[in-house]
């Protein structure tokens, strides 16, 4: 037996063991392995923040004198790039909580001012038009009556709350420090996440350049190539989806605050806002942005809430049909019904954050699995059909004019004819 065939045999019979060893202690490697995932979250949060990062600051070293030789532009164009990246998802950031919030607040505020007439009004109008039905209206009025504040019990509350006051300050003291802790660490994890985005961004030429030495130096050139041409896509797909996604959610949030002030709607600026910042979430995002507006629309005017919900719809449409395939277009790459698919199984199983990276993530299967398919096809002598995410190539019409089809004649013709 040759040496080759044992190293692959005890590799085999490590590989075994090692996976009945897991098999049978799943419980133990489960605890490593969820002591590691929660020790690695901090870097893998960095990792992510500074990828979001890094696509606003590779705009600005584009326009921070990106030809210009000199010492001092170079050694300061990373860091200046970097806090002016920081500044601006700080700003943008700022800007949108700025107009959201005191919004919100006022609308919570209007509801519970309207809630109780609007809670009379109901009661009124429902055993008025219930009075030719004495037996139904008794019915209805002992309901309403069980909801009626002016019923409570005050003593019986009163007691509890006493109750609640001598027995429950030690719950609430526990609670309390539970709550800080945890505070403190998520605090702690967003600190150490946000220091170490800043160091993977202002090295990350070295840490490229190391990386390529550790491929060129340990793995094969077959696999370096299989694991860059999957690195590029995801970082195209990603960086076009977050790109466009962003335009377009800016695009949405100011057509709507503009249409709402043209139509005199109220909560002109928080609704734009709530519309374009739920718009970076694909297909569900709007239409989960304008459900909130128009409840907190309804609750000053529902007819305005009505308008509201037409013209949405309206722009909607305006904007799956011309506005994202301008801004977003092809750059992704995913037919329309696997964006609903990545939405679907991305939300289902990591919420929000699902829906944000299952559309890009599924892109880059895509497209990978689509170059794999075409190679594929190639070595076997098959046509290959167009791709959706392929433009097609324009045809050269074939010049018809009577000068081009007459040839040329040569000097040496011209020059006998001459002499002739």
């Amino acid at each position: 037996m040759e040496k080759k065939d044992i190293k692959r045999y005890l590799t085999i019979a490590v590989i075994a063991i090692l996976s009945c060893l897991i098999v049978k202690n799943f419980a133990f490697f489960g605890k490593i392995l969820t002591m590691g995932a929660k020790s690695l979250y901090p870097l893998a949060l960095g990792a992510v923040i500074a990828y979001i990062i890094n696509i606003i600051m590779h705009w600005y070293e584009t326009k921070y004198f990106p030809k210009s030789e000199k010492k001092f532009i170079k050694v300061t164009r990373r860091p200046v790039c970097l806090v002016l990246s920081i500044l601006s998802a700080v700003a943008i950031l700022a800007l949108v909580l700025n107009i959201i919030i005191p919004e919100i607040i006022n609308a919570v505020k209007l509801i519970t001012l309207k809630v109780p007439p609007l809670y009379n009004d109901i009661k009124v109008y429902i055993l008025k038009k219930l009075s030719e039905y004495p037996e139904l209206q008794q019915q209805a009025n002992d309901i309403f009556n069980e909801f009626d504040v002016k019923e409570l019990d005050w003593s019986s509350v009163t007691e509890n709350v006493s109750y609640f006051v001598k027995h429950g300050v030690v719950g609430i003291i526990s609670s309390a420090v539970g709550i800080v802790s945890t505070i403190a660490g998520y605090v702690t994890n967003y600190i150490i996440a946000f220091i170490f985005a800043i160091y993977l961004l202002l090295r990350k030429d070295k840490i490229l350049a190391d990386l390529n030495r550790i491929q060129a130096a340990y793995f094969s050139e077959k696999l370096n190539r299989i694991v860059n041409r999957i690195c590029k896509t995801g970082h195209e797909c990603f960086r076009n989806f977050f790109v466009g996604q962003f335009i377009e959610a800016i695009i949405l949030g100011s057509l709507c605050f503009i249409g709402m002030t043209i139509l005199k709607l109220p909560y002109a600026a928080m609704s734009g806002t709530l519309v374009g910042v739920t718009a970076l979430i694909p297909i569900v995002g709007a239409f989960l942005g304008a459900g909130i507006s128009a409840f907190i629309i309804m609750t000053e005017n529902p007819m305005q809430a009505l308008i509201f919900i037409a013209f949405l719809i309206i722009l909607q449409q305006f904007e799956g049909n011309i506005i994202y395939p301008k801004v977003v277009g092809d750059s992704i790459g995913l037919p329309g019904i696997w964006v609903l698919a990545a939405v679907t199984v991305g939300g289902s199983l990591f919420g929000i954050v699902g829906m944000l990276v299952g559309v890009p993530l599924a892109a880059t299967v895509y497209k990978l699995s689509f170059d794999v398919l075409e190679a594929r096809e190639k070595k076997l002598g098959i046509a290959s059909p167009a791709r959706d995410d392929e433009k097609k190539p324009k045809i050269k019409k074939k010049r018809t004019d009577k000068k081009a089809k007459q040839p040329v004649k040569s000097e040496k013709s011209t020059s006998n004819k001459k002499e002739s």
